[in-house]
C-alpha cells in the first residue's frame, strides 16, 4: 500500500509551500521606495476585503441612527487596532507560524488547542451570518438591477440571486483566479471609495451640509441610547477587526515575508533580514490603515448627515434602497444604478477575500486538531479546495433563513469585538514568549501597542457588560 502511495506521489507535480520556511528562499528586503511598493500586498487584500460589511453597511446604518454623536468611536476603532494586528505579523515573520498556531500555545488548554482557538470557532460561527448578510447586501442589490419573477426584492429574486453570488464566488476562488478576480475587486472597491470620500467633502455646499460643530460634538465620548448595539458591532467589524488581524498573518506569510525572511539560525545576517521584511510588513499595514480609516470616515460623515435628518436606518432586504438615498440624495435619481454597480463591487469583493481566506483558517485549525496534516501542502490544498465549496453555501443559506443583512452584519461584528480581547491577550504573550528583545525595543511601537490594548480592553468589557444588562450607570 505504501508503494503505491509513494509511486502516486511521485507522479504529482511538486507543490509550492509558501508556509515552509527554506533556507533556499531567502531574499533582502528592499531599501528604496520603489522595491517597497512591489513587494506591498498583503494589507491592501484586507483593506479591499473590510470596505464592504464594516463601512458601506454598520458605519453607515450607525450615523444613520445616531447622527455624529458616535464620531469619536469611529475614529478609535479605526486608530487602535491596527497595532495588534503589526504585533501579530510581526510573530509571524519571526516564527514562520500562523496566528491560529499562536493561539494554540497561549492560556489554558482544551484538548489539542488553546482557549482562544476554540473561542475562534465559536465567533467564526457568528461571522457565518455576517458573511451571510455580505451575500444578502449583493444578492439584494442584483435583484434590484435585474429582478428575477417581476419583483426586485421578491423571494423568488433574492433566491436565485443568492444562488449565483455563490456559485460565482466557489467558481473563482476554486479555479485558482483569485489574483485577477482581487485586483478587479479592489479597483473597484478604490473607485467607489473614492467617489464617496468626494461626496462626504461635498456635503457642506448641498442640502445635507454638516459643519464644524457637528464634527467637534461627535467626540463627547457618549453613546445614545439605542446605540450600543450598532456601536459595538462597528468596533468589532469596522477597519482591521480580530478575524482580519488573524488572517492577515496568512497573507504574510503567502506573500513571502516570512519565507523571505527564512529560519532563525541564530545569525546577524538573519535578524537583518527580519528586521528589514518587518519594515516592509510595517509599511504594508499602515497603508492599509489609512484606506480603511478614510473608508470609515466618509461613510459615518455621510450616513449621519444624509440619512440621520431623514430618519433613514437601513434595516432588512430594503437596506441596498435606503443606503442608494446617500447618493440619489444628492447626486440625482440617475445615480442610483452608479450606487449598485459600486455596492456589488465592494460587497462581492469582501465576499472574495472571504471565500479565500476562512476555508485556510478552518483548514489549519482542522491541523491543529490532528484531523489533517497541515504541513503537507497537498492535503492542505485539498482540504482549502473542498471547504471552499462547502462553506458559502452555509453563509448563503443563513442569509435565506434570517434576511436582515444589517442584523446579521451586526452579529458578526459583536462576536468580532469580544473575540478582539482575546486577540490581544494573545498578542502580548506571544511577544514575550517568541520574539526577542531586539526586535520589541522601539518605545513608540511599544507605547502604541500599550494605548491600542488598553482602548480595546476597555471598550471589549464595557461591550459584553451591556451586552449582559450589566453596564454602569444604566
Amino acid at each position: 500500500m505504501k508503494t503505491v502511495e509513494t509511486a502516486q506521489r511521485a507522479r504529482e507535480p511538486e507543490v509550492d509551500d509558501p508556509y515552509r520556511l527554506d533556507p533556499a528562499d531567502v531574499q533582502e528586503a528592499p531599501t528604496s521606495l520603489r522595491g517597497t511598493l512591489r513587494r506591498l500586498g498583503p494589507g491592501m487584500i484586507l483593506s479591499a476585503a473590510v470596505v464592504g460589511s464594516g463601512e458601506l453597511i454598520t458605519t453607515t446604518a450607525l450615523g444613520a441612527q445616531a447622527g455624529f454623536a458616535l464620531l469619536w468611536l469611529v475614529i478609535i476603532s479605526a486608530l487602535v487596532k491596527v497595532w495588534v494586528q503589526i504585533e501579530l505579523a510581526r510573530w509571524t515573520i519571526l516564527t514562520g507560524r500562523t496566528a491560529l498556531a499562536g493561539y494554540a500555545q497561549v492560556g489554558p488548554r482544551i484538548g489539542r488547542v488553546g482557549a482562544i482557538n476554540w473561542l475562534w470557532i465559536l465567533m467564526d460561527f457568528a461571522k457565518m451570518l455576517q458573511r451571510g448578510g455580505i451575500i444578502g447586501g449583493t444578492a439584494a442589490a442584483f435583484s434590484i438591477l435585474f429582478p428575477i419573477g417581476g419583483e426586485a426584492l421578491g423571494t423568488t429574486s433574492l433566491t436565485v440571486w443568492t444562488v449565483i453570488v455563490v456559485v460565482s464566488a466557489v467558481a473563482l476562488m476554486y479555479s485558482g483566479r483569485y489574483g485577477l478576480v482581487e485586483r478587479a475587486a479592489f479597483i473597484a472597491v478604490v473607485l467607489f471609495t473614492l467617489i464617496t470620500v468626494g461626496l462626504a467633502l461635498s456635503l457642506p455646499g448641498s442640502g445635507f451640509s454638516y459643519s464644524g460643530s457637528d464634527l467637534l460634538g461627535g467626540l463627547s465620548f457618549a453613546i445614545p441610547a439605542g446605540s450600543l448595539g450598532f456601536a459595538v458591532a462597528m468596533f468589532g467589524i469596522t477597519g482591521v477587526g480580530a478575524d482580519e488581524m488573524t488572517t492577515y498573518t496568512y497573507w504574510c506569510l503567502e506573500k513571502g515575508y516570512a519565507r523571505w525572511t527564512g529560519p532563525d539560525d541564530g545569525t546577524e545576517e538573519r535578524a537583518r533580514r527580519a528586521e528589514g521584511w518587518i519594515r516592509v510588513m510595517r509599511i504594508d499595514a499602515l497603508i492599509a490603515w489609512g484606506v480603511c480609516t478614510v473608508c470609515t470616515l466618509s461613510f459615518y460623515i455621510i450616513g449621519a448627515a444624509i440619512l440621520h435628518p431623514q430618519d433613514l436606518v437601513p434595516k432588512g432586504n430594503e437596506m441596498i434602497t435606503t443606503l442608494s438615498r446617500l447618493y440619489t440624495d444628492t447626486l440625482g435619481e440617475w445615480s442610483h444604478y452608479f450606487f449598485l454597480v459600486g455596492a456589488i463591487a465592494v460587497l462581492y469583493s469582501t465576499l472574495i477575500g472571504s471565500t479565500a481566506s476562512v476555508p485556510r483558517l478552518w483548514t489549519n485549525t482542522l491541523g491543529l486538531l490532528g484531523v489533517i496534516d497541515w504541513n503537507d501542502p497537498r492535503v492542505r490544498r485539498r482540504t482549502v479546495r473542498a471547504l471552499t465549496v462547502a462553506l458559502p453555501p452555509l453563509w448563503g443559506a443563513s442569509y435565506l433563513w434570517i434576511q436582515s443583512p444589517v442584523l446579521m452584519v451586526q452579529i458578526g461584528g459583536i462576536a468580532g469585538g469580544i473575540f478582539l480581547v482575546a486577540v490581544v491577550i494573545a498578542a502580548w504573550t506571544l511577544r514575550y514568549q517568541d520574539v526577542p528583545h531586539r526586535f520589541r525595543r522601539s518605545r513608540k511601537l511599544t507605547t502604541a501597542l500599550v494605548l491600542s490594548s488598553v482602548a480595546i480592553g476597555a471598550l471589549g468589557i464595557y461591550s459584553i457588560l451591556e451586552v449582559l444588562g450589566l453596564g454602569i450607570g444604566g
